[in-house]
């Protein structure tokens, strides 16, 4: 049985439009008349394998226009060129290691996995996170268990990107089946995200599960619409840029203006809203790139990355959904030919062939809870049989009007298998704050001097391959940040033995002193992050007590983090 299932990308303007009439009067969806869908086993392989480097491929060519451009659109001018080697740089980027936490959880634990246990393994992750997500860790580290710990009474930005981001495994994992896309937005979803935040991620991951049948963008958008409530306001922005585009087909950048008018100028859209992290803008700007870009992965990543503010994660879910329609063998090859199949992805068990045979392991199982099956076909081979179903979103929730708590806390031993329950990343309060909270943890004994708020201080999970950093900040151009404490120095010590780093094109001074005396003074940079060993002269005060202050001195202003691995004895 062939079903042509790589024929190339139809996206018509006249489907466009017939799209636009539908979803503006209604966004219901109906099911596929048939009552199973078949897709063979090869052809799921070929597209989930498509949609995974779709995601690299966005995400890694937008990397460095990230937040750069927040509403403004980005000068033509100044996106970047692709390169065949930047696909690697994927194995490093956020936008893809966390969701596949979610994925280790599922092959460890299996579909029917507790939302607790989920909290329980994110808490435990050891990467850096921001926005949503990192409300929703921090919240998991001090005992509020999911679905409380992406509570709107708990966090302050339950409608971020994040889960949206990091639900395009869902659709991987469920090609066809919608309801399994939904339910791993409860599941996940929830542990950092409430209402639209979650429903945009279960959007993408219905646009995604719709992609492995059709490349009739009508029913890609609409089936990832029929995921979520038609009440919500994401739901509303969804049938807006369908409208939009309708109306201005050949001109993007008029629906950029609409969307920058009512999606971040009117009070009433940015209810709950942490500014242009937004979940709607956000998910706006990858609709954007599917819409105008016409099915070319160039087009789209490029349109969408030029709608600013997440300019890496929108165009890697655009390009994610694209390149699921189209299916790895239709890739051109100068996306895929570097592509490195030994390297690890940062903070995971998975190369990229490895990440391949999880998601479809995890496939089969997810078509097995959803009675599905798979049979031998005399043409196509091994083949999913998946049962037809109609989407049942989840019940709407406002994160500007929530309901109530669950009241939901770990137990004393689940809490006991949390290994980070007082991380220092989770540290409240400002810089300075942070940075302290961090030392107590890993240099305990240090007290640090005033730190600005710039590059983020504080704890980091990883830098240049090293980890648990603490990451400290000048004040001003004229005022160093000071490590500082009294150290009882061994008999046998000979040495202060300082592992420090520093930003990739940033430098500054690291300058020690013993009682109020500089010993040392030493650049610390170049054009890549790189770490360095220190050695401080202590032997003539062995058996005695000294004050030692270690300085991250600004030189130049010019990303003048300092990035501390280690500070020891010998």
């Amino acid at each position: 049985m062939s079903l042509g299932w790589t024929q190339v990308v139809r996206w018509t303007r006249g489907g466009v439009a017939a799209l636009a009439a539908a979803l503006l009067t209604a966004s219901a969806w109906s099911a596929p008349e048939q009552t199973e869908r078949r897709l063979p086993v090869e052809t799921y392989r070929d597209k989930m394998m498509g949609g995974w480097v779709g995601q690299i491929i966005g995400v890694c060519w937008g990397a460095p226009t990230e937040f750069r451009w927040q509403d403004a659109i980005i000068p033509e001018e100044d996106v970047p060129a692709w390169t065949p080697e930047m696909i690697n740089n994927g194995f490093g980027q956020d936008d893809l290691y966390v969701e596949m936490t979610f994925l280790r959880t599922l092959e460890e634990y299996g579909l029917d996995v507790d939302i607790r246990q989920a909290g329980i393994d994110f808490a435990n992750s050891e990467y850096g996170l921001w926005c949503a997500n990192a409300a929703g860790r921090k919240n998991l580290r001090r005992g509020i268990a999911p679905p409380d710990s992406s509570h709107p009474e708990f966090t302050n930005c339950p409608n971020d990107i994040d889960y949206q981001i990091e639900a395009d495994y869902a659709g991987l994992i469920s090609p066809g089946m919608p309801n399994a896309v939904i339910a791993f937005g409860e599941k996940f979803g929830r542990l950092m995200n409430y209402g639209d935040g979650v429903y945009g991620g279960q959007f993408m991951g219905g646009m995604y599960a719709e992609a492995f049948f059709t490349s009739d963008l009508q029913q890609i958008i609409a089936a990832g619409l029929a995921c979520i409530p038609a009440e919500s306001q994401y739901a509303e922005m969804v049938r807006d840029m369908v409208g939009w585009h309708r109306e201005a087909p050949d001109d993007w950048q008029a629906t950029w203006r609409r969307c920058q008018a009512k999606y971040r100028e009117d009070p009433a859209y940015q209810q709950a809203s942490n500014g242009g992290i937004d979940v709607k803008i956000n998910g706006a700007y990858v609709l954007m790139g599917l819409l105008y870009g016409e099915g070319d992965i160039e087009k789209t990543t490029i349109i969408s990355m030029r709608c600013g503010q997440d300019s890496d994660c929108n165009p890697s879910s655009a390009v994610g959904v694209l390149c699921t329609a189209l299916g790895y063998s239709r890739i051109p090859e100068r996306f895929t030919a570097a592509l490195d199949q030994s390297a690890k992805f940062a903070f995971t068990a998975y190369s990229f062939p490895e990440l391949l045979v999880v998601c479809e392991k995890l496939a089969g199982d997810v078509l097995a809870q959803q009675g599905g099956r798979i049979e031998t076909d005399a043409e196509d081979g091994p083949t999913f049989v998946i049962p037809a179903s109609t989407p049942a979103p989840s019940a709407l929730e406002l994160s500007w009007a929530p309901g109530p708590i669950a009241g939901s806390r770990f137990t004393p031993e689940e809490y006991a298998r949390i290994r980070f329950p007082a991380h220092p990343a989770d540290v409240g309060g400002d810089a300075t704050e942070r940075v302290q909270g961090a030392l107590d943890v890993l240099f305990p004994g240090w007290t640090t001097s005033p730190n600005a708020e710039d590059m983020q201080p504080g704890y980091l999970a990883e830098h240049a391959g090293r980890e648990h950093v603490v990451v400290t900040h000048p004040l001003d151009r004229d005022t160093g940040v000071v490590l500082s404490r009294r150290l009882e120095v061994p008999e046998a010590a000979r040495v202060i033995r300082v592992t420090i780093a520093n930003y990739p094109e940033g430098d500054f001074l690291l300058v020690a002193r013993i009682d109020g005396d500089e010993v040392m003074r030493q650049p610390i940079g170049g054009e890549a992050a790189a770490w360095h060993t220190v050695e401080i002269d202590v032997s003539r005060f062995a058996g005695s007590s000294i004050d030692v202050e270690l300085e991250n001195q600004p030189n130049g202003w010019a990303w003048e983090a300092a990035y501390w691995g280690a500070i020891e004895v010998e």
